[in-house]
């Protein structure tokens, strides 16, 4: 990661050419942030994650092949230190709760004054969340229940237990290690206060996280 005092190293993911040098050009006028690459998916960044070693990465929602919200999971998943910032013209509280609860540290509409972005950055640098104007308050309330309490990751990871999958078979599906499966599973446990399989199960029929996946057990 950056060193103290240095440029905040940034990326900007956006599949969307204009979007990122537009936001690019902006962002190099302040001293404290240094663009150190653009890109256009989200595998893309992760595949350029060690090379470029940001500290703080500007991710667009909706880009082909690979999401932002997954890209997001993955790449806290490789690096937990990274700050994600959520770029996107979505302004539903639906779209805003998900974010963070994939790990993301700010949220920014597309059409908010540019220097604005500059300033999320700079908060997130601080550790702090960054909520812009258009996006505070929209939080949906489902954050404060369970299973808002669980991570993005750990949602989609309940999901599939609960539809009969192995740690192996939910490796495979998600392109994680079936290390990295157990030990979130190990979480989802805890944080539920569940012990078995068969508990997950029917917690997650209790709780509609099976609701129109098209699944039953």
């Amino acid at each position: 990661m950056t060193a103290p005092n240095s440029p905040a190293r940034v990326v900007i993911v956006d599949d969307h050419p204009m979007v990122a040098q537009g936001v690019q050009s902006v962002l190099e006028d302040h001293d404290g942030i240094h663009v150190v690459g653009t890109l256009g998916t989200g595998r893309a960044v992760l595949e350029q994650l060690d090379e470029l070693n940001p500290d703080v990465i500007l991710m667009d929602l909706n880009m082909p092949g690979m999401s932002g919200l997954t890209a997001t999971e993955l790449v806290l998943e490789k690096r937990p230190g990274t700050r994600v910032l959520i770029l996107s013209m979505h302004d539903s509280p639906e779209y805003i709760s998900s974010a963070l609860s994939h790990g993301a540290m700010g949220y920014v509409l597309k059409d908010v004054p540019t220097d604005e972005i500059a300033d999320a950055i700079e908060t997130v640098m601080r550790g702090e969340q960054y909520l812009c104007t258009g996006a505070k308050g929209a939080i949906a309330p489902r954050n404060a229940d369970v299973p808002g309490a669980l991570t993005g990751r750990e949602q989609t990871i309940l999901l599939k237990l609960a539809q009969g999958l192995s740690n192996k078979e939910v490796a495979t599906v998600l392109d994680i290690s079936v290390r990295t499966v157990e030990t979130h599973r190990k979480n989802i446990k805890r944080k539920l206060g569940i012990s078995s399989t068969a508990g997950l199960t029917r917690y997650a029929l209790e709780h509609g996280v099976l609701q129109g996946t098209g699944h039953s057990i």
